[in-house]
């Protein structure tokens, strides 16, 4: 028998998510242990509950999935994320995979599509609607073309890459310390050689650089 995937929707039209709760549960091991109408109501349920996989509208009152999405991130949340929406927007595509969000399911495909994106989520892989695949292309060619434009990008260390994302995300020099467990001075350093591999020079032109191109480095 499968272990149960324990999963939270948080969604604010009700019928919806009563359709979606009945074509999830059709898998015996997928139960939704709770549901919530807006984002607070879906923070505190996440907190309560601790479910596995958390399906959160991008649309909500109170908190939207975003800010609900980055609460949990903040929090180091062991909880997968699914955003649910109805908008083709690949500024709002992009911003989700920004985030780290492994899910990203068109509500007019959800329910064709969510058992195999919790299945998905719950085992750490991507999933994304098929009709937004052209995003996705996009996106990995706009990585490639940063890559042929600043080649030393495919020398960086596996280390130097992370630091690099999270200065994208615009955490400060302690913050990254404080997320890889090291010393302030260690990332100094992983942040002068960062700078010297790709060219960068002047106080900001890291952070610049990171931020113009966060899309392109995760």
């Amino acid at each position: 028998m499968k272990p149960e995937t324990r999963i939270l929707i948080a969604d604010d039209h009700p019928i919806f998510r009563e359709g979606l709760r009945k074509v999830i549960e059709r898998d015996k091991d997928l139960v939704v242990v709770a549901e919530a109408e807006d984002g607070e109501e879906a923070l505190a349920q996440l907190a309560a509950l601790k479910p596995d996989v958390a399906i959160l509208d991008l649309d909500m009152p109170k908190r939207d999935g975003f800010g609900v999405a980055q609460a949990l991130k903040a929090q180091a949340a062991p909880i997968a994320i699914i955003f649910l929406t109805m908008h083709k927007d690949e500024g709002l595509f992009n911003a989700a995979l920004d985030l780290g969000v492994k899910g990203y399911v068109l509500k007019d495909s959800a329910i064709s599509d969510m058992r195999q994106a919790i299945r998905a989520v719950r085992a750490g892989q991507p999933f994304i609607s098929p009709q937004l695949s052209g995003y996705l292309m996009n996106r990995h060619t706009r990585a490639a073309d940063l890559v042929q434009q600043k080649p030393a990008l495919s020398q960086l260390t596996p280390t130097e890459l992370r630091v690099l994302r999270l200065i994208a995300e615009d955490q400060t020099t302690r913050a990254i310390a404080d997320t890889l467990c090291v010393s302030i001075r260690t990332i100094e350093t992983h942040r002068a050689n960062i700078s010297q591999k790709l060219d960068l020079h002047g106080a900001h032109a890291l952070l610049k650089f990171a931020l113009e191109h966060k899309s392109e480095l995760h």
